[in-house]
């Protein structure tokens, strides 16, 4: 096991800047994501400590030892990339053993590692196939494997799920989940699929534009975003975000906390709307409700409206967050919360006696 510290790190290709004085720890032996749009530099960051790019300036540690000259092969790192990188013309026991192989590992011990891996991964009765004969599941369990067989310290895992149908990623989060636990190793995993990051994660280092918006556990960035990317990141749908009118300050609330109801509601935040679509997806039904101003997305485990259908939208009080001009969010101990909520209240009062005026 290991920890993993960038310290002061700016990763530059020409004159474009990717990360700027970035400095972080990935505890030893967690299980952290890194995850953020395309472009954000979280491959990046997982290149770096493999030696695969090194950074322009500043220093990754492993374990408290600077690795900026210790060559890729020497880390005690692992990676796992999307595309598997296995070879086809070999048994699944010669892409498991390659490594060994090349490191001149004695035979008898390439074949109680592999035999023992490949039951750890679900792969023992396959060893003697070629890839192309197996599932991509299968394919990425002999990628897992190979770097297994390592022992490395820190497990390094780019996208590895995305080249897979929806239902195989889901069964192989859990497998992943799993082997964490089993190995007490510390994994660092790279993803742009936000799902994947709060169901796997100890840890979630969200990024945007080479820089760390928030660095929590899954329930606390969905709880308690530091910004507005974070709110609006994390969470499908997205949080819905709309202009206070006030200071430049936006409010929001989670899909799931709106209530819908044919009769105005006594929640503090309510807006009278109309129902303009509607998606059952089984045990919860998403609605787009349009109102005067704009469309809010709400989550409902019941599925009671039609489209076209005139209701009312209404949010507790408890459930709005507030966002100031530098898009970050204000603490509902900041003195500008309530004063921020008054206003939202005044406004929705408004807002409903205006709709029952039209209707």
């Amino acid at each position: 096991m290991a920890s993993i510290e960038f310290v002061n790190v700016t990763q530059s290709f020409d004159k474009n800047v990717i990360i700027k004085d970035l400095n972080l720890k990935i505890e030893d032996g967690k299980f952290t994501v890194l995850v953020g749009p395309s472009g954000c530099g979280k491959t990046t960051l997982l290149r770096m400590i493999a030696g695969l790019d090194p950074q322009t300036s500043g220093s990754v540690l492993i374990n408290g030892k600077d690795v900026t000259r210790i060559p890729p092969g020497q880390r005690g790192v692992a990676m796992v990339f999307q595309n598997y990188a296995i070879y086809p013309t070999m048994s699944v026991r010669e892409n498991i053993e390659f490594g060994l192989k090349n490191n001149k590992v004695p035979k008898d011990e390439r074949k109680r590692l592999v035999e023992s891996i490949s039951e750890t991964v679900g792969l023992a009765g396959y060893l003697d196939r070629k890839p192309s004969t197996l599932s991509g599941g299968q394919r990425q369990r002999i990628a897992l494997a190979r770097a297994m067989v390592k022992k490395p310290s820190v497990f390094l895992m780019d996208e590895p799920l995305s080249n897979l149908d929806a239902k195989l990623r889901v069964q192989m989060r859990i497998e992943l989940i799993e082997m964490h636990k089993k190995l007490g190793t510390t994994f660092v995993y790279v993803t742009h699929d936000q799902v994947e990051a709060m169901s796997m994660a100890d840890t979630i280092v969200l990024m945007n534009q080479g820089q760390i918006q928030q660095e929590a556990a899954p329930e606390v960035i969905y709880r308690q975003p530091n910004n507005l990317f974070a709110a609006q990141f994390i969470g499908v749908p997205p949080m819905n975000i709309a202009e206070l009118g006030i200071d430049n300050v936006m409010f929001g609330f989670r899909p799931e906390s709106g209530v819908l109801s044919t009769e105005p509601l006594a929640t503090h935040f309510q807006v009278p709307g109309t129902i303009v679509t509607r998606e059952m997806l089984g045990s919860e039904t998403i609605y787009q409700v349009k109102s005067e101003e704009q469309a809010y997305m709400i989550k409902c485990t019941e599925d009671r409206f039609v489209v076209d259908q005139e209701v009312y939208l209404g949010v507790e009080a408890g459930n709005l967050f507030f966002f100031g001009a530098d898009e970050n969010r204000i603490d509902r101990e900041d003195g500008r919360f309530s004063s921020y909520l008054e206003a939202l209240g005044g406004r929705s009062k408004v807002l409903v006696m205006r709709g029952q005026a039209n209707g």
